[in-house]
């Protein structure tokens, strides 16, 4: 008898997700359904392989969903974010055990208690960023605790950028993941995490000025940006007591300073409907934020207002975009600048057919050990290896796999709404990553933090 997983989403991040299931469904005796609302995209994704079903599934067709949660062993939800709870109120109903890769909703933590009465498990965040982050980061953790180490020091960053091999524009950088993520990033209220026992907060428009500089062993130099809330995992962490706690998003040297401008200017709002957005030219769009003057060029206006010169890099930047032709037509009705600027953006930095992705991800642990301080730090570079099976696709969809047959297995039995941070979860996981060439490098050192010696203003 075959054990079934229902998989609902079959999206970009789900290719890796369905492969590993499929390798292992005969040995592990698994038929997979693929539920999609394409059903030509959930074919696709099943390869025609016999331990595979493709559907078409419209999460909203309440009878058509419970039927098929009913008839699975476990539920793999693919879709995004807000789509996850009537699926996971439905696993409550049918008691199945359910994974996800999304951050875990209020929503679907006030499900909790129901979930422990019916000894399930609802495994959340156990993707690439939430996920292998928290994976990697409790399994240091935990080393430095059992050896009676107290943590002084965490930062952690991580990026979706192009691979060297593909990097070929002036901003070293192509969507790899959704680009309106990208283009909202840092919204919303000030970036804020602790430094040294003192909060600290950075608001929007200062973000992509404070920077921090990072160095992977034959990758080269990136720079890190404040991710907007990095105390959300103190607790869960256990690391309430913690000096320094940060994370931030990783990217080129030299991307934020240039992705600064279009925050000047205005351009990643989203906030407001832009007047006859889909007859103006990207011409119009840039000059839409710029004084009236009677003689000087768009180009002239734009140099003035971000105090640049002809000869430098940014200006280059801004070119190679394409920003000042006139004959580029928008055309998006009623759209916001930050869906303009998209728009725009995804003309430069979709990936091509050949392109490959990177994933970086930079752990910093500082500790304290009698009276000594150390520091670990823990790097993880993933390559994809074409535009289906990419490095994003991989360390989104592994874990979640993974973290699926574990539960199946009843290797993962602790119930509950919960996250990849016990080690019956992560060991096992991070374990079976290094096959797949997700694998962290860790550096011990003399702690290169905060020195109380000096005296420095904190």
């Amino acid at each position: 008898m075959s054990r079934h997983i229902l998989i609902i989403g079959a999206g970009r991040s789900a290719s890796s997700l369905i492969q590993y299931l499929l390798n292992k469904s005969t040995a592990e005796n698994l038929h997979l359904t693929i539920g999609d609302l394409s059903l030509e995209l959930a074919q696709r994704k099943t390869n025609n392989h016999p331990n595979a079903t493709a559907i078409a599934l419209d999460i909203n067709n309440v009878e058509q969903r419970q039927s098929e949660i009913q008839k699975a062993d476990i539920v793999i939800s693919m879709l995004p974010a807000h789509m996850h709870i009537e699926v996971a109120k439905d696993c409550v109903t049918f008691k199945k055990n359910m994974v996800t890769a999304s951050y875990v909703s209020d929503a679907m933590q006030s499900l909790d208690a129901e979930v422990k009465a019916n000894g399930l498990v609802f495994m959340n965040e156990i993707g690439l960023d939430p996920g292998i982050d928290h994976m990697s980061a409790m399994k240091v953790i935990h080393e430095i605790e059992a050896k009676g180490g107290k943590m002084i020091l965490f930062e952690s960053f991580c990026g979706g950028l192009v691979a060297p091999e593909s990097d070929n524009n002036l901003w070293n950088y192509k969507f790899t993941w959704a680009p309106r993520n990208v283009v909202l990033a840092g919204q919303g209220g000030a970036a804020k995490f602790i430094q040294e026992g003192k909060y600290k907060y950075i608001p929007y428009h200062k973000l992509f000025r404070r920077t921090e500089f990072l160095e992977v062993e034959g990758y080269g130099k990136f720079e890190g940006y404040a991710n907007r809330d990095s105390l959300k995992y103190r607790s869960v962490y256990g690391l309430d007591d913690v000096l320094t706690l940060y994370r931030g998003t990783i990217r080129r040297v030299g991307f934020s300073k240039a992705w600064n401008m279009f925050v000047q200017l205005g351009m990643t709002d989203d906030s407001y409907v832009m007047e006859h957005s889909e007859t103006m030219s990207y011409r119009d769009f840039i000059n839409s934020f710029l004084p009236y003057h009677p003689t000087d060029s768009v180009e002239i206006k734009t140099r003035l207002a971000l105090g640049i010169e002809q000869d430098d890099i940014m200006w280059d930047k801004l070119l190679e975009l394409d920003l000042f032709n006139p004959n580029k037509i928008v055309g998006l009705k009623n759209a916001s600048p930050a869906q303009i600027l998209e728009r725009i953006l995804n003309d430069s930095w979709t990936l091509q057919p050949n392109d490959k992705d990177m994933i970086v991800m930079y752990h910093k642990f500082g500790y304290e050990i009698g009276s000594e301080r150390k520091q670990i730090d823990s790097k993880m570079v993933c390559i994809g290896d074409d535009q289906t099976y990419t490095a994003m696709a991989k360390t989104v969809g592994l874990p979640v796999a993974m973290a699926t047959l574990q539960i199946l297995n009843g290797n993962i039995k602790t119930p509950g709404v919960q996250l990849p941070i016990r080690k019956e979860v992560y060991e096992p996981i991070l374990k079976e990553l290094e096959e797949f060439g997700v694998i962290f490098k860790e550096t011990e050192m003399p702690y290169v933090g905060y020195n109380p010696d000096k005296l420095l203003g904190n």
